[in-house]
């Protein structure tokens, strides 16, 4: 087997299950599950119908690379939505959801070969699957914490030179999960400006994008454009899970850098990574459309416009850059007490932030938070924000 199979940690919600398996909710009191981030909005119609009406495309072996027609959606909606170029013969390349592509693209780009072992850097707390990726590709992780104090930006400063000399990736997650922060032009500036410096690889994802007030967060690409630069170096991943709520068709898209994405296109070649073409139609029909993205998006703003306010009274939480979580401090600094005491007390499901984060620098950064993602019907959001609210009043009085 391989070794580095036995660097992997148990999954966040894997670890969750197992936090809360002796504890016994209150069967009178609706269970409610905030813990993950899984769309439970209706998938849009336009997307099922499109999806079903092609099914004869089952009979054929798709190509890798993808149709003609879904290569060129991917690109107009980019520049619909980022006021940016792309060249859809060789800069887009569609990818069966962000997860599996940002998994494997770190196997494309990494090179084990030398005498010091590649560094990968992410931010912390983080998707785990950029600390798997970067393990499994004999890569070792370097994180960077994401504090209130910096706004969870990552504080790039705190990287040593001698860290620096050794990455060949670097991931940045805007809106970030969990905390919704979303980079500055200042920042993008700031990390490219390493990036030529060092040669690393930037790798930025960017699937809650689209889960935003009124502000479309700055994407990747779009902020290389606006500071006079081409994509070199930057590859964008994004996905129809969060915006059109699509999570079961895994469907996406990479782009950037025309380089990496022939060597990440090969690569994926023989990795048996090809999106059928019922998908494709479906992709097509999901990213030619707005509307359903807009309705979408006004669904997620009502449930923070109702439930952030009341939480904010008991909590230490508001309403984020864009996505679809708050992240919230929590009395006493314990997240993983307070998670379980929820649960036993009012069948409420949240995750707790040090189990999406690595202990780092003499910290864990995401202890003392949990992270709440309001993906369930706007009714069960206010009925867990008000129970939460109360549970939590009483939480604090017992334990200050």
């Amino acid at each position: 087997m391989n070794p580095n199979l036995a660097l992997l940690q148990p999954y966040p919600f894997q670890r969750l299950r197992a936090l809360l398996a002796d504890v016994q909710p209150p069967q009178d009191k609706i269970a409610i599950n905030l813990s993950i981030g899984e769309p439970k909005h209706p998938t849009p119609a336009l997307l099922t119908d499109a999806l079903t009406g092609n099914l004869e495309g089952l009979a054929g072996y798709p190509a890798t690379l993808g149709t003609d027609a879904l290569r060129q959606a991917c690109r107009d909606w980019a520049q619909r939505r980022y006021a940016i170029e792309l060249d859809a013969a060789c800069e887009v390349l569609p990818v069966n959801g962000s997860r599996e592509a940002l998994f494997s693209f770190v196997q494309s780009v990494i090179d084990s070969s030398g005498a010091e072992k590649p560094i990968v850097i992410s931010p912390n707390p983080f998707y785990q699957i950029y600390e798997g990726a970067a393990l499994l590709a004999g890569a070792q992780p370097f994180y960077v914490n994401c504090t209130a104090e910096r706004a969870f930006q990552p504080d790039w400063s705190a990287v040593p030179e001698a860290i620096w000399q050794r990455t060949q990736l670097v991931f940045v997650c805007s809106p970030g999960n969990p905390t919704g922060a979303v980079m500055s032009l200042a920042d993008w500036q700031a990390l490219f400006e390493l990036s030529d410096r060092y040669g690393f690889v930037i790798a930025s994802d960017e699937c809650y994008a689209e889960i935003h007030f009124g502000s479309p967060p700055l994407g990747g690409l779009e902020a290389a454009r606006k500071l006079g630069r081409d994509y070199r170096r930057l590859v964008m991943f994004t996905s129809l899970s969060k915006r059109s709520n699509a999570p079961g068709l895994r469907s996406g898209f990479v782009a950037g850098d025309a380089s990496l994405l022939a060597d990440f296109l090969q690569y994926r070649t023989y990795h048996g990574s090809a999106m059928s073409l019922p998908t494709q139609a479906a992709s097509i029909a999901a990213w030619n459309d707005e509307a359903h993205v807009v309705a979408n998006r006004a669904a997620y703003i009502a449930k923070f416009d109702a439930v952030t306010a009341p939480l904010a009274q008991v909590l230490d939480v508001k309403r984020p850059d864009a996505s679809f979580y708050l992240w919230a401090r929590v009395p006493g600094g314990d997240d993983v007490r307070f998670t379980r005491e929820l649960f036993a007390h009012e069948h409420i499901t949240v995750l707790p932030g040090s189990l999406l984060a690595r202990e780092a620098h003499g910290h864990n950064p995401g202890q003392g938070y949990i992270r709440i993602a309001l993906v369930a019907p706007l009714a069960e959001c206010v009925d867990a924000a008000q129970r939460m609210a109360q549970f939590t009043s009483a939480y604090r009085t017992a334990n200050t």
